[in-house]
């Protein structure tokens, strides 16, 4: 008589290099401080977080800080990546790199694709690009250094999966103007910490506005291009 053992399917996020990487990662996220940070009064922070105008440098200050999704919302990011087939990816909002290793392992485990990521600061795209590195997921990532109004701007895919908006919060509205006319009915639109976005909410959650959209945890929006 025979038996079978069965087994769950590995996965690009579940098994070496990636799993062990992002428990690290996670952990010197949680562990990174910053004093130029701290030194900001709560009341100005609140303010810089909703400026058009001063995010570049208000972002320069926080660079030691890590601005990480959470892991519940990385692998809310793998799944919905997965359960899309996402073969190209737009992600706002690199930092150093932990929504990028979830997105690019999707991408990874549905065969392939493109993901394109952007990031103010220089020395966070070096961070990220190590962590990806190190991940063995280099092939699948274009990393764009620079004002996302201005990396966006071209050279996008024609069909855009899946937009993840996770840089400054107050630009929210303007990356969407730019990536919105490729994202193709059915892409999915995950937005995080936007409870500091409340024009984005307004025009996401529009019942004119092209997409269904609810909210996930205690401040992601979760998005499907309908129009």
């Amino acid at each position: 008589m025979t038996s079978s053992i069965s087994s769950t399917p590995s996965t690009t996020l579940t098994t070496a290099p990636l799993a062990p990487l992002l428990t690290r990662l996670f952990a010197q996220a949680e562990a990174a401080t910053s004093p130029a940070a701290a030194a900001i009064p709560r009341a100005e922070r609140e303010r810089l977080m909703r400026s058009k105008t001063e995010y570049l440098q208000f972002y320069g200050q926080l660079k030691d800080l890590w601005l990480p999704v959470s892991p519940q919302t990385g692998r809310l990011l793998y799944l919905l990546a997965r359960h899309a087939g996402a073969r190209n990816v737009v992600e706002f909002g690199t930092s150093f790199g932990l929504s990028t290793l979830h997105l690019a392992a999707a991408l990874r485990d549905n065969g392939g694709g493109l993901l394109i990521t952007t990031e103010f600061e220089p020395s966070k795209v070096a961070q990220a690009r190590a962590h990806v590195a190190e991940a063995g997921l280099s092939d699948l990532v274009d990393f764009r250094a620079g004002d996302a109004l201005q990396t966006l701007r071209d050279g996008l895919p024609a069909s855009i999966d899946l937009l993840l908006l996770d840089g400054a919060k107050s630009l929210y509205d303007d990356v969407l103007d730019l990536v919105e006319p490729r994202l193709r009915p059915g892409a999915i639109v995950i937005a995080d910490n936007v409870d500091y976005s409340p024009d984005y909410l307004t025009r996401i959650r529009s019942a004119d506005g092209g997409y269904l959209s609810l909210p996930f945890g205690e401040d992601v929006e979760v998005s499907l291009r309908v129009g």
